[in-house]
Formats: C-alpha cells, structure tokens, sequence
C-alpha cells in the first residue's frame, strides 16, 4: 500500500503519540503508587500499604485546586491525611507516580533512625511518612497544570510523621 509521504509521517507521527500517552497512562495509575510505595515498606519490613478511593478522592480534589499554578502548597489534610507532594516544568520533564515516589525515597539516604532524625540541613519526612507503619491507606493524583507543569499529591491514612515516634 502506497500512502502520499505526508499521509505516513502524520500517521507515524500519530501512532506514536499514542503509544507515548498509553504509555504514561500506564505508569501512573493506582496500582504504580501502591507498588512504589511498597518496595520501600518492604525494604524496611513494613506492611503493605492499600489504595483507598475516599482518599484519592480527597488527592484529586485538591490536585485539580492546584492546576492553575502548580504550588507545591500543602492542602493540610483535611486534618484527616498525611501528604506528600512532588512536581516540576521544564522541557522532557517526564513526573511519573513511580518517579514521584522514587524521589520521596531518596530521602532515606539521609535519614537516621538510630537516633530519628534528618542529615543537617537536608529534609527526610516525605521518606518517613512514605514508610510509616500505621498508614495503611493510600490516595493519589497526578494533573498537569496550566503552566505545562506536574503536580503530584498523595495522601495517606491515617498520617505519619508525629514527632518522637519512628516510622517503623
């Protein structure tokens, strides 16, 4: 079949993007959360973490409030949820439910649990709470804001971090 050159470029060009967009849905559904969280649970012995649709609901409710300029502003919870946040803009940024949390990990390169605390001057709470023995529960979203940006929230249940006590 002979197709004009400009029909199979468009064509090509379509399918790809198709296959890219599949692609990235793909690695940002439910399950993608729920996995990357897990591998870093167990890696410290802490059970598994499940999706909870009433905590999603509250994640993408409050992801689709920060469409418009994509602050990475905590929402507070409700007073219900623990919360971690990641984003970013930039030419081929590529914000995936697993990069996300794989950053929120990093963290633990510089956590100390001997003694429950943070390197100076770094941060490690997205790590903890991330690891948390007690939140069970987990709720995420993933929008893409006006400003061509990534917005990812994710909230947990019931929340961790609470001064003196270790994450596991």
């Amino acid at each position: 079949m002979n197709l004009p050159k400009n029909l199979a470029s468009y064509l090509c060009f379509f399918f790809a993007t198709l296959a890219l967009a599949q692609m990235c849905h793909a690695q940002n559904s439910p399950q993608d959360y729920v996995n990357a969280h897990n591998d870093a649970r167990a890696a410290v012995g802490v059970g598994n973490i499940q999706w909870d649709d009433q905590v999603a609901a509250f994640a993408q409710q409050y992801a689709d409030q920060r469409k418009g300029d994509c602050v990475l502003q905590h929402s507070g919870g409700g007073g219900r949820y623990g919360e971690n946040l990641a984003g970013g803009s930039g030419p081929g940024l590529v914000l995936t439910a697993t990069t996300a949390v794989q950053m929120w990990v990093a963290e633990k390169a510089d956590y100390d649990y001997n003694s429950n605390t943070c390197a100076s001057g770094k941060v490690c709470g997205h790590y903890t709470q991330v690891v948390w023995r007690d939140s069970v529960r987990l709720g995420c979203a993933r929008v893409q804001c006006d400003n061509g940006g990534i917005f990812v929230t994710c909230n947990y249940d019931p929340p961790g971090n609470f001064v003196g006590q270790k994450p596991y």
